[in-house]
């Protein structure tokens, strides 16, 4: 009874953590399977950023609990944000069960799903049914360090601190994440040390606020934040061509990092900068100690060093008291910048946060007009961005084959675009130049390209693979 199959909702920690429970799940004997339908263990790793997370996950557990009673071993259990938020009270809705484990203790998966095992075989055991473990753990931001030895991805994630102290007033984060915790500066660049060995070439830094990295345990050396100084160690890494991170916090683009995107080249062309609101009266009310002009003032700077900067951001639309004068405002912000890509939240009512006690709630229908209102101008940015890059000649990461088309491969740009192509698999993990020729909205199409010296310089020219 070892095959386990993990489910994932939410963002791209929750997909770190998954992956951190798979590595030490398989180095405990257990096989990750990518089905349901085969598993004898099912893990649903959650998510409590909007309630329709929370609810889809309730959902797909009812399911699999009603066909628990056809399998006389069956375990399942609910992982990280939903567990910590909701804890012993899921058992109301969902009293079978078998393990609730939270944020801050997925490394003790293995011997709680251990000591689940050993009470089916026994028939009676000791161990107090279900599991549930939801306390805080010292240390426990370095225990996200485990990979699958055997996925070999071109991009992986790495996990540099955990918790928030920010206390925006429509986030659970803090209380899901606890408290803000960076992991030693080295640990980590051992770690993408290892990856990189294995075939990693792009790693994205991942924290709740991954500027504010080790604001307690370094200090800020020669003008530069623990943040950049760490930045600065992994651009030093042989083998590594890209380095990414999220989510930040705009106030943690003070100088040191503005500039380190004109000094470390591996950093990119691309930053996903949260803004939120384009309105100073819905900023405060969120708390997000920043105003609409330090924010546009921010932009102006990034692109001052990196002139080719792509930039992407979270909006909320429908936050309570926000009228049609502060939505105007956020669309106004959100053209002057023309973001790329953009994720658009409908404000979502979260208890225990300050703005579940606000009287001004926004309706529904006001939420999804102003939701696709954005969508829209969101399109049509991202297809100028794309179409403006037809013709051009874009280095791209080879990160694997493309989802349809045979002998396709698929990259992204240094702006963060995707980009399918024509191309052998040697190719990838490699850095090669795309002639671009085609544009959507989401996708760039174009042909490989060889550069090769002239009298005048470096050219390219096109690689025919017919």
């Amino acid at each position: 009874m070892n095959r386990v199959y993990i489910k994932t909702y939410g963002c791209q920690m929750n997909e770190r953590d998954s992956e951190a429970v798979a590595g030490m799940l398989n180095e405990r004997g257990y096989v990750i399977v990518n089905s349901e339908e085969i598993a004898d263990i099912v893990l649903l790793n959650t998510c409590s950023i909007r309630d329709q997370s929370e609810q889809k996950a309730i959902g797909k557990a009812g399911q699999l609990l009603k066909h628990k009673g056809n399998k006389s071993q069956f375990l399942l259990g609910i992982l990280g944000c939903m567990a910590q938020n909701r804890g012993q009270a899921l058992l109301d809705s969902l009293p079978d069960l078998d393990l609730i484990v939270g944020t801050q203790k997925f490394h003790h998966t293995p011997d709680h799903l251990d000591a689940l095992i050993s009470s089916l075989d026994q028939k009676v055991s000791d161990v107090p049914l279900p599991i549930v473990d939801l306390d805080e753990e010292p240390d426990s931001q370095n225990t996200i360090r485990h990979h699958d030895p055997t996925n070999g991805r071109v991009s992986t994630f790495v996990s540099i601190m955990q918790g928030c102290d920010m206390n925006c007033s429509f986030c659970i984060v803090p209380k899901t994440r606890g408290a803000e915790r960076s992991r030693p500066m080295e640990q980590i660049v051992d770690e993408i040390h290892s990856i990189v060995d294995n075939g990693t070439r792009e790693v994205t830094l991942l924290g709740q606020i991954v500027t504010s990295y080790g604001k307690r345990e370094y200090p800020t050396l020669r003008g530069k934040t623990p943040f950049v100084q760490l930045l600065e160690k992994i651009h030093e890494i042989q083998g590594l061509h890209r380095i990414r991170f999220t989510s930040p916090h705009p106030l943690g683009f003070r100088k040191d990092l503005i500039t380190a995107f004109h000094e470390m080249p591996k950093l990119g062309e691309y930053a996903h900068l949260p803004v939120q609101s384009g309105s100073n009266q819905m900023l405060k009310a969120m708390n997000r100690p920043y105003s609409r002009e330090r924010y546009l003032k921010l932009i102006d700077s990034l692109r001052a060093v990196s002139p080719n900067m792509h930039f992407s951001t979270d909006i909320i639309v429908g936050f309570p008291g926000e009228t049609e004068d502060d939505f105007r405002q956020t669309k106004s912000l959100f053209k002057r910048v023309g973001f790329d890509m953009a994720f658009i939240f409908k404000y979502s009512e979260r208890t225990g946060t300050m703005a579940a006690e606000k009287s001004d709630q926004v309706s529904r229908e006001i939420k999804d007009s102003r939701n696709q209102e954005l969508l829209r101008i969101l399109e049509g940015h991202s297809l100028q961005r794309n179409r403006s890059l037809v013709g051009s000649i874009q280095e791209i990461l080879v990160e694997g084959p493309a989802r349809k088309g045979e002998g396709m491969l698929m990259g992204r740009t240094r702006g963060y675009r995707k980009v399918v192509f024509p191309g052998p698999p040697s190719m990838i993990g490699e850095l090669i130049n795309i002639h671009i020729k085609e544009a959507t909205v989401t996708v760039l199409k174009g042909v490989p390209a060889v550069s090769h010296s002239t009298a005048q310089g470096t050219a390219s020219t096109l690689v025919n693979l017919t």
